[in-house]
């Protein structure tokens, strides 16, 4: 049983399962270290992973496996050895990080249907990547900003019938946010009169980017009139905003005490 207001927050963030070390370290560099020089730490990195109750072998085969893939640099200095993502991984980083940081907004309820010519024109996808949620094989709904295809049929949208939000929801992950919800929720509550370290701040903004990156960025962004109401995406986006104003992100460089 957890003891306090921040191992309780910690052990419900890492309850949905499916955290993998590699993607939690993803989360981490992206939130700490996403701009050019900025570097972790071996002890840093280490402290920050153990909080998270993760093995050290488990962390030395995530660091592996990443700089395989070409997402982080690592290099001696000293004694320790320091983590950095490289010129790529930056870049997919910043490109990702206007949907993750991004606080709810109210944007513009126009939209429109999109008909391509035939079920296998576009990757369904790619129509995702251009902002599009698939209704039927050939029928695609999306916010006014969201780009169409070349050839295709576009239909701008007019009152939005009642049935159609209900039919959009699976698409938008509804469940993982319903989820979700109940966690930020007891995390919003359970921390508002904390102060917690700068190691804390780093694992607690770590496991909340981690859980609403691993949903917001699977879906494209819709108008709320397109969604059901009391869509859970959008309360889970409050509360993720909230708490990560609430715990600004310690420099990489000061999580650990000298």
């Amino acid at each position: 049983m957890a003891s306090n207001p921040y191992q309780q927050t910690i052990q419900a963030l890492l309850a949905p399962g499916g955290h993998r070390v590699w993607s939690l370290m993803v989360s981490l560099f992206g939130d700490l270290a996403q701009k050019e020089g900025t570097a972790i730490d071996g002890p840093t990195l280490s402290a920050v992973m153990a909080e998270m109750h993760i093995r050290p072998e488990a962390v030395r085969v995530a660091l592996h496996r990443l700089r395989n893939e070409g997402w982080i640099v690592s290099e001696k200095s000293g004694r320790t050895r320091r983590h950095a993502l490289t010129p790529k991984s930056r870049a997919r980083s910043a490109a990702a990080s206007e949907r993750i940081y991004t606080g709810p907004a109210l944007e513009s309820d126009a939209w429109h249907l999109v008909l391509v010519r035939d079920a296998d024109t576009i990757p369904l996808e790619k129509m995702r990547a251009s902002g599009y949620v698939q209704l039927l094989p050939r029928v695609f709904v999306g916010a006014v900003s969201a780009v169409p295809p070349k050839a295709a049929l576009v239909l701008p949208g007019d009152e939005v019938p009642a049935w159609l939000p209900a039919q959009i929801a699976p698409a938008m992950l509804t469940q993982d946010y319903q989820t979700l919800l109940p966690i930020l929720t007891s995390a919003d509550k359970l921390l508002r009169d904390t102060r917690p370290s700068p190691l804390q701040r780093a694992v607690l903004r770590c496991l909340i980017v981690h859980n609403w990156r691993r949903i917001v960025l699977r879906h494209p962004p819709l108008p709320r009139n397109l969604l059901p109401d009391g869509w859970e995406g959008h309360s889970c986006h409050m509360l993720v905003n909230r708490l990560l104003v609430r715990f600004p992100k310690p420099d990489p460089a000061g999580i650990l005490p000298h």
